[in-house]
């Protein structure tokens, strides 16, 4: 017999297979030995009390034979020589997963990829970090696996309307995840993984006949009766295709002025700007695990993190993408302009706690909107004007929380995690005048909300500001093409529809779905 149950087990509890079957059988009222195995469908922590436990939500099996659940494997086909062709512009979650859907169904998917491939791209980001010197098109944001790969790698998603959320863990699993991000509640491979994982998924396309070409930016499109015809690159190499999946992401700045200079129709969209704050870990895991501050939490229990939401006089602001034992990266696509993200590896194992913290920006906070790229002009702005408070070579301006709550300058800076180094700046003078006055509002509630949040031991590093694309591409809700462009499918991050790894890998499996 086979039953499912939930249990609440200590974090000792929860680590053991042994005292997980002493806890099943207890809670079924039979003996130990007639639990023959067990297998867990969902994880989560509940630190709601004091005394922090784990739920489990298991299969458990009773006086039968225990047989482990073998997940579904896709068998990719070796494409026919004659294949149809689709152009995918971009290798992030959004053009890999499509790629992987569009071979499932027999067509061949061709991929251009501005950036350079995973092993190449980490000596970027070397040079990055350790000199200050960017190369446009291979960085945090461009390259292979998008700006995923190298940020985090959490794989949580709200948008399970979108698609399949289970076929992709499942093929993140394929590709050499580990399981446990099949039932873990906030599942998360990790920077250091993900990269090894992303080269899998490439090699697989390209096994079945797909291709991948790197150092492709996309500088033309030829356009003939609302078609693309051909897709140019800086190279001045031409790919064509029966459609054109567009996946490039929310920073291809470079890509909305190209459409927009083609009369191709596009939107200004709000998006959220603000800070990363960063406090250290052992504060994070006090206030939720509700242990004495600056000791070691229970040795079971994972990294804390936390989520957090405000509305200052009906703005919106709210904690983004948050990285337990994580790390602040430069996250720049261009020269003297400056952003900052977060990101954590496999094991979470750095002493500082890292979050966005972020406001909404509407349309209605510029005077005019005269274009299109209006939003996207205004979150340029801002980064060079942080690039300029930093002193140059990305390094960032920043300053104590409780500074910045008071309006006043910091003095002296706490330890940190970014790798360029931190200048003392009024953040008030970086960011625009609502985002600073939200976020004072905000973390003073906060700090009410978490019991030490708000503390003069944590940073802000500014800014934030690439938290979705401030460009939408419209497309038929039905079709998912462009009402203008016949054979354009704009897709994930880049065009307004996605926030996120598996929500951005679900709209490309979506779209590589209606093209079939």
């Amino acid at each position: 017999m086979q039953q499912e149950i939930q249990l609440q087990l200590t974090p000792a509890e929860a680590s053991q297979e042994y005292s997980i079957k002493t806890a099943i059988a207890n809670h079924l009222g039979k003996k130990s030995s007639a639990i023959t195995g067990f297998r867990i469908l969902k994880k989560s922590i509940d630190a709601r009390r004091r005394n922090v436990l784990f739920t489990l939500k298991v299969n458990a099996f009773i006086d039968e034979p225990f047989s482990d659940f073998s997940y579904p494997q896709v068998n990719f086909p070796n494409l026919k020589p004659d294949a149809e062709r689709v152009v995918i512009i971009g290798a992030g979650p959004a053009g890999l997963f499509a790629a992987l859907e569009l071979i499932e169904r027999g067509i061949k998917p061709v991929i251009l990829e501005r950036g350079k491939n995973v092993r190449d791209r980490r000596r970027d980001l070397a040079a990055l970090n350790r000199d200050g010197i960017l190369d446009d098109d291979s960085n945090y944001c461009f390259g292979e696996g998008g700006a995923g790969t190298y940020s985090d790698g959490k794989l949580y998603t709200r948008s399970n309307k979108r698609g399949s959320i289970d076929k992709i863990l499942q093929l993140f699993v394929q590709f050499g995840a580990d399981p446990s991000i099949l039932y873990t509640a906030h599942p998360h491979i990790g920077t250091n993984k993900l990269p090894g994982i992303i080269q899998a998924m490439r090699e697989q396309i390209i096994a079945a006949g797909g291709e991948v070409h790197f150092n492709e930016r996309v500088t033309d499109l030829t356009i003939v009766n609302n078609c693309i015809k051909a897709v140019i690159t800086a190279n001045g190499n031409s790919f064509s295709g029966k459609d054109i999946i567009l996946a490039t992401g929310h920073s291809a700045k470079d890509i909305f002025e190209l459409l927009h200079r083609k009369q191709i129709l596009i939107e200004a969209k709000p998006f959220a700007m603000g800070v990363r704050i960063e406090h250290p870990q052992t504060l994070i895991d006090s206030i939720q695990y509700h242990c004495p501050l600056n000791t070691s939490r229970d040795p079971n229990l994972p990294p804390a993190a936390y989520q957090l939401v405000e509305q200052v006089r009906g703005r919106g602001a709210f904690s983004f993408c948050m990285c337990p034992g994580g790390i602040i990266a430069t996250a720049s696509t261009s020269q003297e302009a400056l952003v900052v993200n977060g990101w954590s590896p496999s094991k979470r194992n750095n002493p500082f706690a890292n979050s966005g913290m972020v406001v909404q920006v509407e349309l209605t906070d510029l005077k005019k909107i005269e274009s299109p790229l209006a939003l996207h002009d205004f979150q340029e702005s801002v980064e060079r004007k942080a690039y300029e408070a930093g002193g140059g070579q990305f390094v960032a301006p920043a300053q104590r929380m409780t500074d910045f709550v008071m309006n006043r300058s910091s003095s002296t800076l706490p330890p940190n995690s970014y790798l360029r180094g931190v200048n003392s700046v009024n953040l008030q003078d970086v960011l625009p005048g609502f985002v600073s006055a939200t976020l004072r509002e905000a973390f003073k509630q906060f700090g009410k909300k978490m019991k030490g949040y708000l503390t003069e031991e944590a940073i802000l590093i500014a800014p934030e500001s690439r938290t979705s694309s401030p460009v939408r591409i419209p497309r038929d809700p039905e079709t998912l093409r462009h009402p203008q462009i016949e054979n354009l499918f704009p897709c994930a991050e880049g065009a307004g529809y996605a926030g996120g790894i598996v929500s951005a890998a679900m709209d490309g499996q979506k779209v590589a779905m209606r093209i079939s």
